[in-house]
Formats: structure tokens, C-alpha cells, sequence
């Protein structure tokens, strides 16, 4: 089933479902769970969910500031937003969550976050975690994902995509569109492969293309830790991302527990306090694993969260995989709405990759 299909599919039952008044009678019945808590998560909010001549993934973009204005006043009207250190200390004080927990999160740290998102939250009381990747909070440097797409959107016309170990060996299509969907294929494909691969395949297209990372792009900057320190004394939370965005299971071990340990250490140290969750970059089931879980509890954070789709329920076995209902563009109120009241109908399903 396309991704077209799937969501014409959930925006047609959630809009029939809001219609016929049926959502607040649907959370009413949906038996809920001890510890139960619902995690939402997003990439980027801007001004527009599609501005006109994007040259990265704008199936990052979550909404639209006014969307996203509107997701979150519903959340403080209809749910009980919380903060993970009020999670944490119920953890450890043995107490139930209440019934409706909510915790917004934001993966990547892009400087829209604190533009765009950080205003509305703050005009609005709430808070939000933000998951950082320090290693591009130091440089300024743009995402590798990201600037694999905005190559691949950038190049002259006429070029070849050609990754033989991918079996790749594409003419760039010649619009837009064509060009983002090659992109949405290559990286799916692209993190296939270890880590290693990955950086050289990147490496290699910018000396091809030249297109360099190092020249930026005002639309995919990293927040800086100017910015952070002011969304946290206004109320924000900062977490882990790793260091450099890394997919921890695809790194030697050594490797990956220095970008668990490193990017707690830079945390604390810019932001002057404990670090405590952490968010897996990518997320999927293939991007952490049992030795990532281990390397996290030792590193001394308290929750961990997946990129897996779902509701999560608080105990020994979830507390370091916690399940997140990812929030795209595509989804406008009343699909959020019946997610929010019936997630396990109205989320997404996890996509997963296979070799």
C-alpha cells in the first residue's frame, strides 16, 4: 500500500469519525493502561508544510506553525501534558501516571525549533523535549540524511546517481517531486547499510556533485547552544541525540558508547544540568539494540525513546524503548484528534527495513 493510500485512508475515517461527534466517545471507551503515557514526536515546524522550493526532506516537516498552535492547544485542553522529569520522579517515587499523560518531543535540534516551535509553546505554558545532536550543535553542520536529499534535489540536470551496492543507478529525474521521491527510496536504502558506508557514500556524492556540507543551507541549520539555554530557562527540556546523529546499533561497540556517553557529558556541561533522557537517532527497531539499551542505563540516563510507533506503557521492559506517535505533515486536526484518542487506529504503523 503507498504512503498516499495510507493516509487517505486514516484522514477519511478520523474525518467521518469527527463528523459524527464519535472521538470523545472513543477515548471515553478505549480501555487505557497502567503507566501509560502518550509521546508525541516531531522533526520541524515552519511557517508553511510545504514551502515552495525546499530542497530537503519535507517529509520532516511535522506541520505548519498554525497547525501546530492548534495540536497543542488541544493537548492542554483535552489531555495532561507533562514534562519527563515529572515522568522520572513518578518513576521513582512508584506512582502512577495520570490518566491522559502527554510528552511532546522534537528529534535533531533544527533551528526552527527554537524560531518557530519554542514561541508557541512558551505563549501557550507548555514544554517540550528536545532532542539534540551535540556534535552538530558544536559545528553548525547540517545532518548527513539531510544533505543527502538536498543533493540529490540540487544537482544539475542531466546527473546519475550511481551506488552500486545499492543497486542504484538512477538518472536524476528532472522535478522536484521525481527528485524527492529517488531521495525518500535512496534513504531507505542508504540505512541499510552500516555506518561506515553510509558516511562514505555522503562523502562521496558531495566531492561528486560539489556540493560541500561545509557551505550550509539557512533551511537545515542545527539550533546553537545559545538558543538551547534560552529555551531551557524558558521552560524546555534538552536531551540526547548522540553525538554526530548516528545510528547507534550500526556503530562498533566502542563507538557507539561514546556517542552515548559524549553527548550526555556535552549536555551537561553547556547546559549546567543532568541529562537524562535520550532519544535513538533514525529509531527504528534498527537502530538500537540490546548492547545501545545497556550502554544507555550505564551512561546514567533515565528513559530512552524509539522511533517505533505506538503508546507507551511505563515498566522495566519499556523504559529504555518507549514508543513515540510520530506527527508528519499530512495529518491535519481531525486525524490528530483521532490519534490522540484511539492511537493504536490513527498512528502511523513503523516502517520496517529489510536487507
Amino acid at each position: 500500500m503507498s504512503v498516499a493510500a495510507r493516509v487517505g485512508r486514516r484522514q477519511l475515517l478520523a474525518r467521518w469519525c469527527h463528523r459524527l461527534g464519535a472521538l470523545p466517545l472513543l477515548k471515553r471507551v478505549r480501555p487505557g493502561a497502567h503507566g501509560e503515557v502518550r509521546v508525541l514526536a516531531y522533526h520541524r515546524v515552519l511557517e508553511s508544510s510545504d514551502p515552495q522550493g525546499f530542497s530537503f526532506d519535507p517529509e520532516l516537516i511535522s506541520a505548519s506553525a498554525d497547525v501546530f498552535r492548534e495540536q497543542m492547544q488541544h493537548l492542554k485542553a483535552n489531555f495532561v501534558p507533562m514534562r519527563f522529569d515529572e515522568v522520572l520522579d513518578h518513576i521513582e517515587r512508584h506512582r502512577p501516571l495520570p490518566a491522559g499523560a502527554t510528552l511532546v518531543t522534537f528529534d535533531d535540534g533544527y533551528d526552527d525549533n527554537y524560531r518557530v516551535a519554542f514561541p508557541i509553546l512558551r505563549d501557550l505554558g507548555m514544554s517540550a523535549m528536545f532532542f539534540v545532536s551535540t556534535g552538530h550543535i558544536d559545528s553548525g553542520r547540517p545532518y548527513a540524511y539531510d544533505w543527502l536529499v538536498h543533493m540529490l534535489c540540487s544537482v544539475p540536470d542531466g546527473a546519475r546517481l550511481q551506488v552500486p551496492g545499492l543497486d542504484i543507478d538512477w538518472a536524476v529525474e528532472a522535478t522536484l517531486a521525481g527528485r524527492r521521491r529517488q531521495a525518500a527510496d535512496l534513504l531507505y536504502r542508504v540505512k541499510l547499510l552500516d555506518d561506515d558506508e553510509q558516511a562514505a557514500l555522503v562523502d562521496r556524492l558531495e566531492t561528486i556533485w560539489g556540493i560541500p556540507r561545509t557551505v550550509g543551507h539557512p533551511d537545515c541549520r542545527p539550533m546553537t547552544w545559545d538558543q538551547l539555554r534560552e529555551m531551557q530557562r524558558g521552560g524546555m527540556e534538552i536531551g540526547s541525540h548522540g553525538v554526530g546523529h548516528r545510528m547507534l546499533a550500526k556503530l562498533p561497540l566502542e563507538r557507539m558508547v561514546g556517542e552515548v556517553r559524549d553527548s550526555k557529558l556535552a549536555l551537561e556541561r553547556e547546559l549546567g544540568v543532568p541529562a537524562r533522557v535520550i532519544s535513538y537517532p533514525v529509531g527504528g527497531p534498527d537502530a538500537f539494540n540490546h548492547d545501545t539499551v545497556e550502554a544507555v542505563r550505564a551512561a546514567g540516563f533515565g528513559l530512552a525513546c524509539s522511533y517505533v510507533a505506538g503508546v507507551g506503557r511505563l515498566g522495566p521492559g519499556t523504559q529504555f524503548s518507549l514508543p513515540r506517535l510520530p506527527v508528519e505533515r499530512h495529518m491535519d486536526m481531525p486525524w490528530f484528534q483521532a490519534m490522540m484518542a484511539l492511537p493504536e487506529l490513527f498512528t502511523y504503523a513503523s516502517r520496517l527495513r529489510t536487507g
